[in-house]
């Protein structure tokens, strides 16, 4: 245990010369309890410290996805929320509207409308 908590100090650590750390669509995978306390461990290190950019695909109230435990939830929560200017973009970007802006106009087989 104390091997394993002496490498998530040095971890932090390293990851402690950033002034900026991302942490890219956050809630895409569900995490179990220990990944979940190495991540909360992470916020709590870098709290009024050093910055977080945080994304997720999902509405910020699908927290319990993240941190499956309430309390660590409330905790985590209140350390990102305190200084935090929030950005809350709604579209509807899907992988299919995303090829399709990549293909251009057409359909899904890369036909093009004929103009009559």
């Amino acid at each position: 245990m104390a091997r394993r908590e002496l490498g998530l100090e040095a971890a932090i650590t390293k990851l402690d010369k950033y002034q900026l750390l991302i942490l890219d669509d956050i809630a895409y995978v569900t995490k179990d309890q220990a990944e979940t306390s190495v991540l909360f461990e992470l916020i709590a290190a870098r709290y009024e410290r050093r910055s977080l950019l945080i994304t997720a695909n999902q509405p910020s109230a699908n927290g319990e996805r993240i941190f499956p435990d309430q309390a660590m939830t409330l905790a985590a929560i209140d350390r990102l929320v305190h200084h935090a200017t929030i950005l809350e973009m709604k579209s509807r970007v899907t992988p299919e509207s995303r090829a399709q802006r990549k293909r251009g106009p057409g359909d899904w087989n890369g036909n093009t409308a004929q103009a009559s």
